[in-house]
This record gives C-alpha cells, structure tokens and sequence, in this order.
C-alpha cells in the first residue's frame, strides 16, 4: 500500500462515520464512545511537528512512512478492531522491552533450527518491537523495525494470548489498519439479525454486496479466479454470501477463502449439493454422522427424513448425486461409465453438459454435488475441477478452457510400471487378474462367483473391498483363496476383475479361474503378478469355452510350468523372462502385457483402479481343495 496514493483522512473519517452509526444498534455505551459516537470521529487531534520531534527524540528513530502518515491526521485511535481499544499515537507508543515476558518461549520455539527464516526472523521481536496497543483485549500490536520492506514500511504483528498461533504478519502499518478496519465490518455484520437490531448497511457494505454480485456473474462466465478475487475482499468485510460462494469455487480446486460455515436447510441446496458434501467431509475425519443435528425431526422437520436418507447413503457408497434437467441426465449417463471404469467416456460426458447446468438459487455457482457422489468424484481430477470451473455455465457466456486430456495410459502394461496400483511408490504392486470376453462385469459373479448367490457389492476404492466383503474376519484357511476381485470394462466386448497385493502364489495347488470365466464361449485369461516378495513371480493362462489354451510362470527369472501352446509373442524366453534381474522381469512383464493389449484389444482403467470406486465380488478359490492325506493349516484369531 502507497502512502503517497492513500488518503488517510478519508478512510479514518468513513471508519468513524460507520461506527458511529452501528453504535446505534447497541443498548448503551460507554462514556468515552458515547462521545465519540456524537462526534462521529474515533481518532485525536493531528500530530504536530514538534508531536514527531518529541517523538524521535524518545524512541531514538523515525517512525515508518504509513504510521507517519496516520498520526498527522489523527494522533491515536480507539476502537482499532473488535480487540485493541486504544492504538498509540506519538505519546504512548514505547519499546516493548519483552514487558510481557513472553520473549524466551517463543524465541525458543522461533529458532529451532528445522524451522524456515521467516519463522527465525521473528525471534527477538518481544524485546525489539515499537508497542502500539494501549488498551486491548489482551492484545499486542507491535512493529517490527527489524522486518522493512524496500519503501521503508516496518511489518505489524498482531498476537492475542487468546489465539494458539503465531503473530499475524502485516506488511505495514497501513494494511493493518485496514485489517481492522475490515474487522470492524466483519463484528458488525456478525450481529445482522439481532433481535431489535437495525442492518448493518453503509456505502461500503453496498459497495462490496455490489462486487459479490459481479464475482457470481464472473464465476458462471468460467472466469473463476476473478470471482475469487472479489469474493475474498468482500469475505474480509464480512459480507454475506461470499463465503458460500468461495467455498464452492475452493471445492473445486479455485481459490480458498477464509474458513467455512456449516449448511443450512433453509438453503435451496442443501439436499442436493451442500449436506451430502458436509457428509463426506464427516466420514473423511471419522466422525459419526448418526447424530447429525440436521436429523432431528423437531429442530428441521422439513427435512430431517431426507438427511436421515442421505446419510445413510452415503455411509454405505450408495447416494447418488441427482441434479436435474439435461444436466441430471448426463450426470445418470457418466455415473454408468464411470461405475464399471471408463472414466475418461465419463468425464467427456460432463464437460459437454457443464454449460447446461442450471443453478438452484443465487448463491449456487457450480455443481459441486458431483463431489459427493462416490462414483462421480474420483472422476473430477484437479485439472478437470478447474476445467469444469472455466466453463461457462448457468445461462452466462465466455470462451470455453483449454481441454485437459485423457488420465487413462490406456493397455495393461502401466499395472507393472513404477506406482503401478500405487501411485507414488518407488516399484509396482503385484496383483491378480483375469479377462473376460463375452461377458459384461456384472455377469461376472455368475461365472466366477465364489457362491450361488454371489453379487456385485456397491462401488468401493480398490483398498476397501476386504472391509466389505470380510468384516471382522476371524478364520484363515492355507488352502481357500478366494479373492476379491473390483470389476469393470476391459475393452470391446471384454470385462476385467482385479485384485491387488494377493496372497503367496503356489503352483502345486493353483487353479487358473480362466477355464470357469470362459465357460460362457468366449475367451479368459489370468494374469499373477508378485514382485515385493523375495521371490518375483509372473503367470499367465487362458483358456475359450472352458478349455485351457496355454499357462506358463515365471518364478525369480526362472521359466517353469509351460503348458498349451504359447502365441509366439507371448514366449517367455523372447519376452526377456529367464534372468534373475528384477528390473529385467518387471520390463518382460510389460512387454508380456502389451502383447495381451495388441493380441486382444484389452485394458485396465488406471484412474478407477488408483482412485476411484468399482463394483466387486469375492470369486471362487484359485486353489484347489487339498487332496486326501495332505495337510492344510487354518487359523482363528481372536
């Protein structure tokens, strides 16, 4: 801020003119603001020139630009803020000299050696900073003459014993003044709805209620990062709305404003965009939603029954996001693909009805309901929630953003890549798979099904499944292997069920669940994959209409158990299996898997595997039943 551009006089006599004002709305007052009130000025007579000469002589320094600037209009100033009542003008203010005493606990804390230097820089500040706060609700305004900025401004800090943080950093004397002053706004605003209090309303509060009109105009033009920008000054006055519309731009991956206010059933969105994200934001911090205050029926009997309904949905991945209109039905249309995996289909889907949505109130700028449908979220990644926010929607125009591309790589050989089922880790996960032609994912339970009735569970992250499918499991069997398989499309014509990180691979007992996948006709095949074991291991089988085709492993570079007659680019030893090097392995394992994708147009969904949420099941054993006289081990816990 400028001194030179900054009018002090106008600004201090508009900051006393509305306080005056709101002093209207209190029962009584005291008699210092009573006087100030009548007078409608909350600051002192000027500062004179022998004010500043008294002033240098004491403190032994000039004062910087802005705080200059201010005491030559007003020498002092009360009511800076809710919580400093008296600011110091060129008599009051004093070196601090840690009269506190809180310099050595937090010059302590300050300059641990692992902290950044604008942490460190601030040690000392108790014992060196200029006091400012004359009266406060155990408040300290200090500046800092050690922290100067290249127009000489001096940096405010601003601490409450009542507040478990580190000194608010202000870049001048000036911002901090502004700061309060929009303290003040923020205090007043606060109180809007006061029994017997009269609005809040003055031409500042018009003028920011004004920029949050624009900023929603904006934001449904796509033009997000200018509707934050007026949202965020017009949040800093307390005004209304803005923290609402903030919230949504913040949840989308925009700018974020201060803080966040729960939802309220009065709210036009409230049953479709805003509870169901308060739910998500619940169940992620493990909190119960069952005593949810929106589900009583005697404080919110509108809609009490439909948050009970909610709630349960979404503590069981079942709730929906169901807006209306064209949009709604694209919505419908996405949620189908992205269920059984396609996420990229799902995500051209949205993109092309974004600019069909409609809001349902003023204070809705986008469909952010999307992020509390299970399926439907993973789908919107940081670059598509800034895409989707970009776009012009809800009536208003602007130019359509740059498109953000596919996520999915595509084929089946990303599964034995660093990160693989893992993003961010070092090496790949191991897994098992099987590929199934002719049938859809949810006939796959029907073929593979570990019994009569096995069906699909609703859509879970690839980690949840145990969870689902085993709760409090107590009994292990070393020759039951039933795996929990999330399912999905694989190609044209082709489904997949996967399974990550799966138990010890053992030959001598192993089944390839590819001749019962393929029973219905068409073809199946089975891939293992274990890598972080000691002893790496690759397989394949297949088999069409319930006869096997071929089967080979490859355990610690060693080729074993060829069966059937391999496609010669699936050989083995032509791969580059056969050596014991890791690195080796994995890249014949991938060159294995790219073969599978060219022979048999199939691939895995990377972004529903990694992020997203799939039907699942758990299927038949992939071990045989032990034979007469072998031995099995089976342990209970607990």
């Amino acid at each position: 801020m400028d001194e030179k551009t900054f009018d002090w006089q106008r600004f201090l006599t508009r900051w006393s003119e509305e306080w005056a004002d709101a002093q209207g709305r209190s029962a009584d007052l005291s008699p210092d603001d009573l006087e100030d009130q009548q007078r409608r000025w909350l600051g002192a007579a000027p500062a004179t020139d022998a004010d500043f000469v008294r002033m240098k002589a004491r403190l032994g320094c000039e004062m910087p630009p802005s705080y200059r600037e201010f005491l030559r209009v007003s020498d002092g100033w009360r009511h800076a803020g809710g919580f400093v009542w008296m600011l110091a003008g060129t008599r009051e203010a004093d070196w601090h000299e840690d009269a506190s005493g809180l310099g050595g606990n937090f010059d302590e804390f300050w300059g641990e050696e692992a902290n950044p230097e604008e942490i460190r820089a601030q040690v000392g500040l108790w014992s060196r900073g200029l006091q400012l706060d004359v009266q406060s609700d155990a408040t300290y305004v200090l500046l800092d003459p050690e922290d100067v900025g290249p127009d000489g401004e001096w940096a405010v800090r601003v601490w409450s014993s009542w507040r478990a943080s580190d000194p608010e950093r202000y870049p001048s004397f000036a911002d901090f003044m502004v700061a309060m002053y929009q303290e003040f706004h923020q205090l007043e605003a606060g109180r809007d709805g006061e029994e017997g209090a009269a609005a809040f309303v003055n031409g500042t509060t018009r003028a920011q209620d004004a920029a949050v009109a624009r900023a929603r105009v904006a934001a449904l033009g796509g033009r997000y990062e200018e509707a934050a920008g007026l949202l965020r000054e017009a949040q800093r006055y307390g005004r209304p709305r803005a923290t609402e519309l903030l919230q949504q731009i913040g949840r989308l991956g925009g700018p974020y404003g201060a803080g966040g206010r729960p939802p309220h059933p009065g709210d036009p969105c409230f049953l479709t965009e805003l509870l169901p994200l308060h739910a998500v934001d619940l169940l992620g911090s493990r909190r119960p939603v069952d005593g949810l205050r929106f589900a009583d029926a005697d404080s919110f009997p509108e809609t009490a029954r439909a948050t009970v309904d909610i709630l349960r949905e979404m503590s069981a991945g079942t709730f929906r996001y169901r807006p209306g209109g064209a949009f709604g039905e694209a919505v419908d249309e996405a949620r189908e693909e992205a269920r059984w995996g396609d996420t990229d289909t799902a995500w051209r889907i949205l993109r092309a009805a974004v600019p069909l949505w409609e809001p349902l109130g003023p204070d809705h700028i986008a469909p952010v309901g999307l992020l509390a449908d299970p399926v439907l979220a993973p789908v919107l990644t940081a670059e598509r929630r800034l895409e989707l926010l970009a776009t012009p929607r809800g009536g208003e125009q602007g130019p359509a953003p740059a498109r953000v591309g596919d996520q999915d790589p595509g084929g089946l050989s990303w599964l034995v890549r660093d990160g693989g089922l893992r993003p961010g880790r070092p090496s790949p996960c191991g897994f098992r798979m099987v590929l199934v032609e002719g049938a859809t994912p949810d006939e796959l339970p029907a073929l593979l099904g570990s019994s009569p009735d096995t069906s699909l569970a609703p859509p879970l992250r690839l980690w949840d499944t145990s969870g689902h499918h085993r709760p409090g499991q107590r009994v292990f069997s070393s020759y039951d292997d039933k795996a929990l398989l999330s399912v999905g499309r694989a190609g044209a014509n082709w489904s997949f069920g996967l399974e990550g990180s799966p138990p010890f691979f053992s030959a001598d007992r192993f089944v390839s669940p590819a001749q019962a996948a393929s029973a219905g006709g068409g073809r199946a095949i089975v891939v293992w994959t274990e890598w972080s074991r000691p002893t790496p291991l690759f397989h394949v089988s297949a088999a069409r209409g319930g006869t096997p085709l071929y089967a080979f492993t490859v355990r610690d570079g060693e080729i074993e158990d060829i069966s059937g007659t391999v496609p010669a680019e699936l050989a083995p030893a032509a791969l580059g299996f056969g050596t014991p090097d890791l690195t080796a392995q994995e890249s014949a394992a991938a060159r294995a898997l790219d073969a599978l994708t060219d022979g048999y147009g199939v691939g895995l969904p990377r972004l529903a595997l990694t992020e997203g949420r799939l039907h699942s099941f758990e299927s038949v054993s992939w071990k045989r039943p032990p034979a007469p006289g072998e031995k099995h081990l089976t342990i209970t816990m607990g």
